[in-house]
């Protein structure tokens, strides 16, 4: 019996130091934001507690990927007609890398408050992934640096440029595609970068807004969600949220399982979080609320699954964090919001100030925010509200953190930071 207690706290003790030395993707390695990460900096500044600081050049608000002792991030040129995938070694913060990946003669419009390289790359053990939405997806090899494979005839009009993060499951990397033109999800065999399913928006688009009035072309088709895989009531489901509607999918053929539609929103930015039995997610812009939906639900399941929503101060575009049985967002706007994760009911909100588009991380007991205008805010999650830290980095955050061992890694508008004790 000892020898078979020993056994299992090894192989967890050896399961946490592995998972502490990787952020595969965006939100971390269960995609909900969260990390167990102990004795992080609670105060740092451009003097104080930076270990290296790197510039990244161009202009790209992915976020950063850390597998081992490799960081990698994306950026473009602000035309957008040269697309980079950069590797910083994690010790020193050096540019391993510096890989000009696709050449783009005739770019999409992208609106000046996104970027050409918006989409955070998705590492394995030997692999990285990278998008920018239709321009063109990569599979790198980390040793050799090798292009394996590319795809560049995947069609999609991304209007205001592209957002969609990949992610994987098993052997496939699975991306939502929403532009003005095409809105589907697609999964490509990880090994070779061919389809192996892609499954189109289901819901009638129509023309019309809820008043008969035409709406502007475009921006209601559009979306930039991250998608999520999760077992919900013992059923496997593939969450993505698009224009209009949220869907849940098979992810091993995309067979489309439910779909929730809310008419009055719009290009959805988040990752939905998964808990209490319970899908969580902000709808998205023009009339954002969020949404808590049972799971269990097959086919239209708008007027029977949705167990509430809150209808005012819900984020656009940073994804929402669950906590126990409490939900904590900041908005665009910088009013953070907690929220009773079962009921629904809005536990308290406190103005932090600033603008938005990271999304906040849990990690050593603190959820981080990380503002547009550069601050950091480290608040304390609970039924009462209260600020622990405010710190300052220099150019501002669109991009969301990354967090390995007991060091932050932040990449604000020009530079990425290692900040650690």
């Amino acid at each position: 019996m000892q020898r078979t207690v020993s056994l299992l706290l090894l192989i967890l003790y050896t399961s946490l130091a592995f998972a502490a030395d990787h952020w595969p993707q965006f939100r971390g390695l269960s995609g909900n934001g969260h990390s167990g990460a102990r004795d992080l900096p609670l105060h740092w500044s451009e003097t104080k507690n930076v270990v290296w600081k790197t510039p990244i050049h161009d202009r790209g608000w992915s976020s950063p990927v850390i597998y081992g002792d490799q960081i990698w991030v994306t950026t473009a040129t602000r035309d957008g007609h040269r697309l980079y995938a950069l590797c910083i070694d994690r010790d020193t913060g050096r540019i391993i890398k510096d890989l000009k990946l696709f050449d783009v003669a005739e770019p999409q419009f992208c609106h000046p408050f996104n970027s050409y390289a918006s989409p955070t790359p998705v590492i394995e053990e030997g692999r990285v992934y990278v998008t920018f939405g239709s321009p063109g997806t990569a599979c790198i090899d980390t040793k050799s640096f090798k292009v394996l494979w590319e795809r560049r005839d995947i069609e999609c009009n991304h209007f205001r440029g592209a957002g969609s993060s990949p992610i994987l499951y098993r052997n496939l990397l699975i991306i939502n595609f929403d532009g003005s033109d095409h809105q589907f999800v697609i999964a490509l065999d990880k090994q070779t970068g061919r389809t192996v399913w892609r499954t189109k928006r289901s819901i009638d688009f129509q023309d019309l807004d809820e008043n008969g009035k035409p709406l502007a072309d475009g921006d209601w088709r559009k979306a930039f969600s991250t998608p999520h895989v999760a077992i919900i009531n013992g059923r496997l489901e593939l969450i993505s949220l698009g224009a209009k509607a949220a869907y849940a999918y098979n992810p091993l053929n995309g067979g489309e399982i439910w779909r929730v539609e809310e008419r009055g929103q719009h290009s959805a930015s988040t990752r939905p979080v998964v808990g209490h039995g319970m899908i969580f997610y902000p709808t998205g812009f023009a009339r954002g609320q969020l949404f808590a939906v049972r799971g269990g639900g097959k086919g239209l399941i708008t007027d029977t699954h949705i167990a509430w929503k809150v209808k005012r101060g819900v984020p656009n575009k940073p994804s929402i964090l669950l906590i126990g049985d409490l939900i904590h967002m900041i908005n665009d706007t910088g009013i953070a919001i907690c929220v009773e994760a079962k009921t629904g009911e809005v536990v308290w909100q406190a103005r932090i100030g600033g603008n938005y588009s990271a999304s906040p991380v849990y990690a050593d007991g603190k959820i981080w925010l990380f503002s547009e205008e550069g601050k950091i805010s480290a608040i304390q999650p609970g039924w009462e509200f209260k600020i622990l830290a405010e710190n300052h980095l220099d150019d501002g955050f669109m991009a969301s953190a990354a967090i390995v061992g007991k060091a932050f890694y932040l990449r604000t508008k020009t530079h990425l930071y290692r900040i650690e004790n």
